[in-house]
Order: structure tokens, then sequence, then C-alpha cells
């Protein structure tokens, strides 16, 4: 998809749910008045970021593509990309168990996978 980017945010997003992993398994869920738990949502703050630029820069290669791309498929993978992180992080600091920091796995999980399905869109179009 974009040079550069979506590997990075791939690999930092895998990184990001081993963390998690780690904290579920130590069955520590996330606290805002940790430094740990802090230091993690600054994290995923900063895949956020990049998930938005990816999400911009995305937009601007469907309007100047010289392919047929499924715009639809490929609007709703760039903006559904940018929900995933913000609402585990919601669900695992309503839910104060292990579980909740469990979520935040998936959430992370499945960034890979909704860049993996974009460059696939992209390629098919």
């Amino acid at each position: 998809m974009i040079d550069g980017l979506s590997p990075t945010l791939t690999w930092v997003a895998v990184g990001a749910a081993v963390w998690a992993l780690v904290l579920v398994l130590i069955n520590r869920p996330l606290s805002l008045e940790r430094v740990d738990s802090r230091a993690y949502l600054g994290l995923l703050a900063l895949i956020e970021l990049g998930l938005l630029a990816q999400a911009v820069l995305g937009f601007i290669k469907l309007a100047n593509a010289d392919h047929d791309v499924p715009a639809l498929s490929y609007g709703g993978y760039l903006l559904g990309s940018l929900l995933i992180l913000p609402v585990a992080v919601f669900w695992s600091l309503a839910e104060r168990t292990r579980w909740g920091t469990a979520v935040l796995v998936i959430g992370a999980l499945v960034i890979p996978v909704m860049i993996v399905r974009l460059d696939q869109v992209w390629t098919r179009g």
C-alpha cells in the first residue's frame, strides 16, 4: 500500500499485541496511574497517528489511481482501521479485568490484518 509505512505499522502493532499479551499473562489491567500503562497507551496513540497518515495518503492515492480499485472496500478498510484501537482502548479501560487487556491483544492484531486486506484490495483492483 504505502511503502515503508504499512510494514512499520504492521510490526509495531504486533509488538503492541505482544506487550498486551504479557499484561494479560501477569494479570495486569491498564491503569492510567501506572507509567507502563501510559507508555503503552502512548504506543497505541503513535500507531493511531500512523493509521491516520495512512488513511490520508490512501485516499489521495485512491483519487489518483491509474487502475480500477473498489473504492468502497478500500475506503472502508482505511476508515475501519482508524476505529479499531480507540474502541479496544475504551473497552479495556471500562473492563477492569485481564480480559479487558485481552481486547487490546485482539485490537492490535486486527491492525496488520486490515493492512494486508488494504494491500489485497489495492492490487486486485
